[in-house]
């Protein structure tokens, strides 16, 4: 368990928050229809890339191309993406939307994710959870690792003991790079057992915190 009360939470976005694995797989099947690239991206496939960054995902997905081909398809998939979240979204997990609101009565809150830049903002304008959240930074935003962007709020925003909720063994990884508490949640896409602190669902997670 953790030791210290943290001053602020840090949060991953997909497999944390929210499942939007069909939206992100639909826009990659529209997109390769429009370029007549015969190519078809299942959901199952691209849950298990959620969490990578961009470049990584479109060097599995297209071994083939060349990566000045890759990042230009990737780029017309991600502004694809930006014209579908708004209106299909995803399904937010139980307990979020609430418990984001009582834990920002206590903590600062932010989320980094290894998405592109925008999709953090358009997700939560379509969870209603904007009010609830200090400040977001995307992979999309820099290209540069979840590490880094953490330790960016960090000076930011003067954090002293914040923690970061994930999916992930990567988000693990990258808590431990970063040099705070990595919280993690069982019900995404990934699994690890190097964590301080484990839930099996954010109701759980929200209890715990405002407990503490």
């Amino acid at each position: 368990m953790l030791i210290n009360k943290p001053d602020s939470l840090i949060f991953d976005m997909d497999g944390t928050l929210w499942d939007a694995v069909d939206t992100y797989a639909e826009s990659w099947n529209i997109v390769f229809q429009q370029l007549g690239i015969d190519m078809f991206v299942r959901r199952d496939d691209l849950a298990k890339m959620v969490g990578w960054e961009g470049k990584k995902v479109h060097a599995v997905l297209m071994p083939d191309f060349d990566e000045e081909k890759r990042q230009g398809i990737y780029a017309k998939v991600n502004e694809l993406r930006r014209e579908l979240l708004p209106k299909n979204g995803g399904v937010l997990y139980g307990g979020v939307k609430d418990g984001l609101k009582q834990l920002a009565g206590k903590y600062q809150l932010y989320i980094v994710s290894n998405c592109a830049v925008g999709i953090i903002r358009l997700f939560m304008d379509w969870a209603g959870i904007s009010e609830n959240i200090v400040d977001e930074i995307a992979y999309g935003t820099n290209y540069m690792p979840k590490h880094y962007n953490i330790k960016q709020l960090i000076e930011r925003h003067h954090l002293k003991t914040p923690v970061y909720v994930g999916d992930t063994e990567g988000d693990g990884e990258q808590s431990r790079l970063a040099g705070i508490p990595f919280v993690f949640v069982s019900y995404g896409f990934g699994n690890t057992n190097d964590h301080d602190v484990r839930f099996d669902n954010f109701t759980d997670l929200t209890n715990y915190f405002m407990g503490l």
